[in-house]
């Protein structure tokens, strides 16, 4: 299958090293011109589970892609929220009316802006539960092992995702067809709404949230409005299942003393966030559906003026 990976990152360069491995046809497309130099120079380097594996694939900034005059079966969706629409209308040429798209970001709403580009019956929506890392230009740190859930947004399209589900089982990516993938994108959402926004205005990591007194009210009023919002959207979520999810982040000994991406790419980065796509997407939906978000509507506000002290980009 002929692949495009838009937004060539540490999650891109694993699907798309893992798919080019097994025999799939993969371009990169990144917006990083040190990324983009290294690969061409030196190839994508992974350390694989302990293993270097270099690969040469080729990579282009999405300006470039116009140039190509080339189309693709697949476009994977890996690009930050608040870059998708850009990076879709830089690489519109690699679309044609058989082109699907599958959506893997974080939080929600991605769909709206993908059905600009295809019709709905070609986009998936998926969550990946891998994990992936860059230790600088063109070298990625890929250990662990993971899962792909996805799902075709409407019936036409199903033939297709389970197409692609085979594609990616076969390249490794442990790929599930899903009846129901976005209540496991509602799920995920409820994780990014809580964790992220909290520990960015906080300026701390996981655990440290987690063991304050008040965090517990703020975590689990922050889930009531994403449940609330989500069930006018026929999708029911348990809150207490999802509250004691989240809480599972705060072990020490597990991803406790990560800082969340949200974190790294504002306090770390000075990165523009993410923010409207997760606690904001909550926000613009109530407020359309008459339901009251304050929690997400405070966190949303809250983040933008750190941006604005901070002068992110």
């Amino acid at each position: 299958m002929k692949i495009a990976i838009a937004g060539a990152g540490a999650m891109g360069s694993r699907f798309g090293l893992m798919l080019h491995e097994s025999g799939n046809e993969v371009i990169l497309i990144d917006q990083w011109p040190d990324h983009i130099k290294a690969i061409r120079e030196n190839g994508l380097i992974a350390n694989f589970n302990g293993e270097t594996i270099v690969a040469q694939i080729p990579i282009y900034a999405p300006e470039e892609v116009a140039s190509l005059d080339q189309e693709v079966d697949l476009i994977i969706a890996l690009t930050k929220a608040n870059q998708l629409d850009a990076m879709f209308n830089s690489i519109k040429s690699l679309i044609n009316e058989t082109t699907h798209v599958i959506c893997l970001l974080n939080g929600l709403g991605h769909e709206d802006v993908i059905s600009k580009y295809v019709a709905k019956e070609q986009i998936l929506l998926g969550i990946t539960m891998w994990t992936a890392g860059l230790e600088g230009p063109g070298k990625a740190k890929l250990f662990g092992t993971g899962e792909v859930e996805l799902e075709n947004i409407e019936p036409a399209g199903a033939d297709f995702a389970k197409k692609v589900t085979e594609i990616f089982t076969e390249a490794g990516l442990n790929a599930v067809y899903s009846d129901n993938v976005k209540h496991s994108v509602w799920r995920k959402a409820c994780v990014n709404g809580t964790l992220n926004g909290l520990c960015t205005i906080l300026d701390c990591n996981i655990t440290d949230l987690g063991t304050q007194a008040v965090s517990e009210n703020m975590i689990r009023t922050i889930i009531h409005e994403f449940a609330t919002v989500a069930l006018k959207e026929n999708i029911t979520l348990d809150e207490e299942e999802v509250y004691q999810h989240v809480a599972t982040t705060f072990d020490p000994n597990g991803v406790g003393l990560h800082h969340p991406s949200m974190h790294q790419d504002l306090i770390k980065n000075n990165r523009l966030t993410e923010i409207d796509y997760i606690n904001g997407a909550v926000s613009r939906k109530g407020q359309a559906l008459q339901i009251a978000t304050p929690y997400c509507d405070f966190l949303t506000s809250l983040v933008h003026a750190k941006e604005g002290i901070l002068k992110a980009k």
